[in-house]
Parts: C-alpha cells; structure tokens; sequence
C-alpha cells in the first residue's frame, strides 16, 4: 500500500476529504508513536508507506501511559478535528493500518493499547466479521 492508498482508505472511511484523512492519518501515527514503546514504533514505521514513516517514530524510547479519551483528544488537537470525526479517524487509520502492515505487526502494536482501545480498535477485519453473521 502506497500513501495515497492510505490516505484514501482513510477518507472513503471516513468519508472525508483527502486533506483531512491526511491530518487525520498523521495525527493518529504521532499519537500511537507516543502510546507505544519505541522499538514497536520503530517496527510499525518500517511497515508504513514512506510518506507517513516519520510521524510513527515515537519521540521517547519509553510509552507514554495514557487512555482512549486523551488520545482522541490529542488526534482532535493535531488534526483540527471534534472528538466524534477524531474517534472515526482513529478508528479508519487502524483498520487502514492492519491491511497496510498486515495482521501480526497490527497485533504488536494493539498489544501495547490498554482493553479500552477495542472500542476503536476492531481486532476482526471487516470481511471476517461480515462472514460471520452469515
């Protein structure tokens, strides 16, 4: 997946412009850089498309402890956003980020995300859930 790709999942998700799934996308990436230890930040940002690479590298080796609320909040702030259109943003960068890095690194990453994060953070892929109910 390219940064276009990305960013257009993220908008036909979103269902915004390309302009805001780009701050979106990359304010998503700065603050789970921050939400995860630097070595897993590492990890995700050789897995990105290299235009969006540099907004995963984590500022600290060590993870800032912080919930669900101060994160959307923090995406709101960076992208210039509400919370509803932050927690929808948060929510299209990680399902955009599982198909663009593929399943286990996903896993890695989400593993660092308290439980809270499921609420946003959909472990199954849209096509398994679809699948189940049949």
């Amino acid at each position: 997946m390219d940064d276009d790709q990305f960013i257009e999942s993220v908008a036909e998700r979103t269902g915004s412009s390309a302009e805001q799934a780009t701050a979106l996308a990359r304010a998503t990436l700065t603050t789970l850089a921050e939400r995860i230890d630097g070595g897993e930040a590492r990890d995700l940002a050789g897995h990105l498309p290299e235009g969006l690479r540099a907004y995963a590298f984590g500022p600290h080796e060590d993870a800032e402890r912080f919930g669900l609320d101060v994160f959307v909040q923090r995406v709101g702030g960076r992208a210039d956003v509400d919370p509803e259109l932050a927690a929808a943003g948060i929510r299209a960068v990680l399902d955009t980020l599982r198909e663009a890095v593929g399943a286990g690194q996903y896993d890695d990453v989400i593993a660092f995300l308290p439980a809270e994060f499921w609420q946003i953070a959909n472990p199954v892929p849209q096509y398994d859930v679809q699948r189940e109910r049949g």
